[in-house]
């Protein structure tokens, strides 16, 4: 059985460093919002909820190849993580949903500070842009269960990541 591994977090929390790691590890297709929303974005359309639904469905088309998917988001809203949960059930996947945090305030704003595009085009946010979105704490009765996964030692949390997802240490 195919599986769904939903990496989601604010800004700065390690997402992409996470997710590649255990897309390479896996391997699975490694499905990043942001190279989908930034070429979108340059050419000028308004990318809305249109990168997660672009992203849902090269996730599904995968899936039915029987490709696992790590995904790499933010996933901010109760709505946006629904789509993972529907997905998972369209498609007879198992969902592993990880969210990054950096539980120290001053450790995750030197973080995003020091963030640098690496993708042609990509502008990333400022602190005051992290602290100001909305990202709706996550309920597990309302959005499901998920791992938290601790970025502050990135070594550490690709351990623990990887042990949720039975691939040992």
């Amino acid at each position: 059985m195919a599986r769904v591994i939903v990496v989601c977090g604010l800004p700065g929390s390690g997402k992409t460093t996470l997710a590649s790691a255990l897309a390479a590890q896996l391997p699975a297709a490694f499905l990043r919002v942001d190279a989908i929303e930034t070429p979108l974005m340059l050419a000028g359309i308004d990318v809305g909820p249109l990168g997660y639904q672009v992203v849902q469905e090269v996730a599904a088309s995968n899936l039915a190849l029987g490709i696992q998917v790590v995904v790499d988001l933010v996933d901010p809203l109760p709505e946006t993580r629904r789509l993972w949960r529907e997905l998972a059930a369209r498609t007879s996947s198992t969902l592993v949903v990880l969210e990054c945090v950096v539980p120290e305030v001053a450790e995750h704003r030197r973080r995003v500070e020091a963030r640098r595009p690496d993708l042609a085009g990509q502008v990333v946010p400022s602190w005051d842009e992290v602290r100001g979105r909305d990202y709706v704490p996550w309920d597990e009765v309302r959005d499901g269960h998920r791992t938290m996964v601790d970025m502050t030692d990135t070594a550490a949390a690709v351990i623990l990541a990887r042990s949720r997802l039975s691939l040992g240490g």
